[in-house]
């Protein structure tokens, strides 16, 4: 009796991942834990954010771990350049709101403090990562979160004169120095929640990373860009931030 032949499925790819971090002990523990898992291979390491650009061009790499503070182009500097080719997770002991707010801002996908998290979390954030999920460790969640009470209090004592019965959706304000005027969102009849939408997408962030920001649902998110692409008439994101920014 013969038996068919099967074709043999091709064994999964492991995850590749480019570590930066300008201590050389940090990045041999990371490489060592990633390493010693079946599905995770470190490609590549960096001191810092320049040479972590060049092992991320060479590499293409699925993720990358980012440390902040690291002499020459720092983790910040490089972040925009990185995340266009890879997504990014900082991986670092600067815990200070602003930084976190800033990380974001610049397209990370998620940020984990020293300290605060198990190997095993750590493995789990990388592999979900690579799918769009992003982690944060408890004090860089904290951060943001006092970064949003700080946006929500100064709205709302900004409209404090305005009528008790004016409906108006709060703002988590994640992205206070990308600009929407209200002249723009007047022109543009936005609400406020498609307004601060509209500014996250103007700085490239992703469905996924929007929905995190704003705390919603993708699916909210992307009925939310529906909307705002019929006011601004436009088909795509490059469009709309076009149009959004004064630059069309």
């Amino acid at each position: 009796m013969t038996h068919p032949h099967f074709p043999r499925t091709a064994p999964a790819r492991p995850l590749r991942v480019v570590v930066a971090d300008d201590n050389p002990v940090v990045r041999a523990g990371l490489t060592a834990l990633l390493t010693g898992r079946s599905d995770i291979t470190v490609v590549a390491e960096a001191a810092d954010g320049q040479e972590a650009y060049e092992a991320a061009l060479q590499h293409r790499p699925d993720v990358v771990l980012l440390d902040v503070q690291m002499p020459g182009v720092d983790g910040l500097a490089a972040l925009p350049y990185l995340v266009a080719i890879a997504p990014v997770m900082m991986l670092t002991y600067s815990r200070e709101s602003e930084t976190v707010e800033e990380a974001l801002r610049r397209g990370a996908n998620g940020y984990l403090v020293h300290g605060e998290f198990t190997a095993a979390q750590l493995v789990d954030a990388v592999r979900d990562v690579r799918q769009g999920k992003p982690h944060f460790t408890p004090t860089a969640a904290d951060a943001l979160l006092s970064q949003l009470r700080k946006g929500a209090d100064s709205q709302q004592h900004t409209e404090s004169n305005a009528p008790p019965t004016e409906f108006r959706e709060p703002l988590s304000q994640v992205q206070p120095n990308v600009g929407e005027s209200s002249s723009g969102r007047a022109r543009f009849q936005l609400s406020a929640r498609e307004a601060e939408i509209m500014n996250l997408i103007a700085t490239g962030m992703t469905n996924q990373q929007i929905a995190a920001t704003c705390f919603i649902s993708e699916k909210t998110v992307k009925n939310h860009i529906n909307r705002i692409f019929a006011k601004l008439h436009s088909t795509t994101r490059a469009q709309a931030a076009a149009k959004w920014l004064g630059v069309n």
